[in-house]
């Protein structure tokens, strides 16, 4: 005897649900001539009729009643093993990147519901300029990142979540510090820390824009990447600082937040990035909870 189909058991489970091989045959996205064809030639290998037809319906046979609960069991097998194999071959670890452009805090609650359902997969996370990681997920280094934008994304694909307005952060002492609001305009004669367009060149150029349209043209001071670093220059009065909102959960004595007239049009957007054609599988987890916590 032949070896059996299990495409052919599973049409045989089918129409023994529906006991109706119009009705089995519209369930599984097919026509009817194929699936009859079919359940003939496993009758054929098994050398038993499975299926009774007459003009009152179909019904099954005795052979059909004993082939039913084995062929299901076989089935149900098969899917077990796919899952087992599933979860074999799926990825141990999710590498994402995180933008240093805002303050790391942002993607706490994100960061604890990810690796609250992420199962077995270890996350692995990178912080650094989104120039560097766009190159990541280019080169297949990360799974995915989480990114300033504007950024010079290329082919990725891009998921906006959030926005995070610029504002001030001055010297707690500064004349200006008496000001619950300040616009450009109030901080022209100023020092400012500023960072290098190579860190950021799309979010920079933006920036630039803004300032030209508000005729802003300050001292630009040239900003320490770490950022306790330029907030004890700050706190020291050696100049001001444009940040994003996030920067408010970094508290430093002498260091004082103002609200920036013009800081949503310098805002910082947040973006979700990854690579379409290699797509991790726990992406669309991340997805969703990146919506969730950071869209808002």
């Amino acid at each position: 005897m032949r070896s059996l189909d299990t495409h052919a058991l599973s049409l045989f489970c089918a129409v023994a649900r529906c006991l109706n091989f119009r009705q089995a045959a519209e369930q599984l996205h097919m026509s009817q001539p194929p699936l009859s064809r079919a359940i003939k030639g496993l009758e054929e290998r098994l050398r038993a009729r499975l299926f009774e037809r007459d003009t009152q319906g179909v019904a099954l046979t005795q052979a059909g009643r004993t082939l039913l609960p084995q062929a299901l069991h076989i089935l149900a097998l098969l899917e077990l093993a796919q899952t087992s194999l599933r979860q074999d071959s799926a990825p141990a670890r999710l590498r994402l990147g995180l933008t240093s452009s805002v303050e790391a805090g942002l993607f706490r609650p994100l960061l604890a519901a990810l690796e609250g359902q992420l199962g077995k997969v270890r996350l692995e996370l990178t912080a650094a300029p989104s120039p560097r990681l766009v190159a990541g997920v280019r080169k297949g280094q990360l799974d995915a990142a989480l990114l300033a934008l504007p950024s010079a994304t290329f082919e990725l694909a891009v998921q906006p979540l959030a926005r995070q307005p610029m504002m001030l952060a001055l010297p707690a002492r500064h004349r200006l510090a008496k000001k619950r609001k300040l616009g450009l305009a109030d901080i022209a004669a100023e020092s400012i820390y500023w960072f290098e367009r190579a860190r950021q060149p799309a979010f920079f150029d933006h920036c630039q824009q803004v300032f030209r349209r508000h005729g802003f043209a300050p001292i630009f001071l040239r900003e320490a990447p770490d950022h306790h670093v330029l907030l004890s220059d700050v706190a020291a009065g050696k100049g001001m600082a444009l940040l994003a909102d996030s920067f408010r959960a970094l508290r430093l004595a002498g260091v004082v937040y103002r609200q920036l007239l013009e800081g949503e049009e310098l805002a910082a957007g947040i973006g979700l990035a990854w690579r379409q054609e290699h797509g991790h599988a726990a992406l669309p987890l991340l997805r969703q909870l990146a919506v969730e916590h950071l869209n808002k």
